[in-house]
């Protein structure tokens, strides 16, 4: 790895929804104490990105931290590369994590550290320093998104036509964190980091809605155990490039890319 500087040398993996405000914000000096370097993107970019394009093994070189924007499979193709590389990485596609012997293996890869942003919840935190206090032994998570952002090849043409016919809410999908994000990769990442803030993938039961009419897309977060009971609810405006990603997502990456360069005076 390269020398560590007092400036974060930022390298972007994806160029799309995420990646294009996470670099923008960059290139633009809006993150105090980090810079964009490069990007890395398996479509050729011309002058669409403002930094170099290359290849992975060239952005281990430039960089000291590399941002994940590009979905859960570079997660898993090149998070350990990465982190052995002494390069630290962090990760936008928590739901990558729900595969316990991934989060195993690039929790003890180093060199480099992996980080992971909450995305599009509110909450983690608190849940965090709850779970301290003794276990929450009920926890669940019910997402609503337009049904277009939740169609997958795997289902099947009587559910596709409820979703695609729906006049209300339809329930597409119930089960644990450990189970959702692995069948809805580009959608429910909420529920992989609401597994994280509470420890256990199968205490966080999860149901996934379609709805007509969620022009925002929502998250209900409730959870409870024996020292208390905790409720968080949030609506956010469809990212309009990419209607799976909410249009807050970046900026939780922004915000975590501030904290690593070590900008000061933020709630942590």
């Amino acid at each position: 790895m390269n020398t560590v500087s007092t400036v974060r040398k930022v390298g972007i993996v994806g160029w799309g929804a995420i990646g294009r405000t996470v670099g923008t914000a960059l290139a633009d000096g809006r993150v105090e104490g980090a810079e964009l370097v490069c990007v890395v993107d398996n479509r050729p970019l011309g002058d669409a990105a403002p930094a170099p394009q290359v290849p992975l093994e060239e952005a281990l070189e430039l960089c000291d931290l590399i941002v994940e924007a590009a979905g859960q499979g570079v997660v898993r193709e090149w998070g350990e590369r990465v982190l052995a590389s002494g390069t630290d990485l962090l990760v936008a596609s928590s739901g990558a994590m729900t595969d316990e012997e991934l989060a195993k293996r690039l929790l003890a890869t180093g060199p480099g550290r992996v980080y992971f942003t909450g995305g599009a919840v509110g909450g983690l935190d608190l849940l965090q320093a709850a779970r301290s206090l003794g276990p929450l032994d009920d926890v669940r998570l019910t997402t609503t998104k337009l049904p277009s952002t939740l169609e997958q090849p795997w289902m099947d043409e009587e559910l596709l036509t409820r979703m695609r016919t729906a006049t209300g809410p339809v329930e597409v999908m119930t089960g644990t964190a450990r189970e959702i994000p692995a069948k809805f990769p580009r959608s429910t990442n909420v529920a992989a980091s609401v597994a994280l803030a509470v420890g256990d993938l199968d205490t966080v039961r999860v149901r996934v809605v379609a709805d007509p009419a969620a022009h925002h897309t929502r998250h209900v977060i409730e959870a409870s155990g024996a020292h208390g009971a905790y409720r968080f609810e949030v609506a956010h405006l469809p990212d309009p490039g990419n209607p799976a990603t909410s249009q807050v997502v970046p900026y939780a990456v922004l915000r975590g890319l501030a904290a690593l360069a070590g900008r000061t005076g933020q709630i942590l």
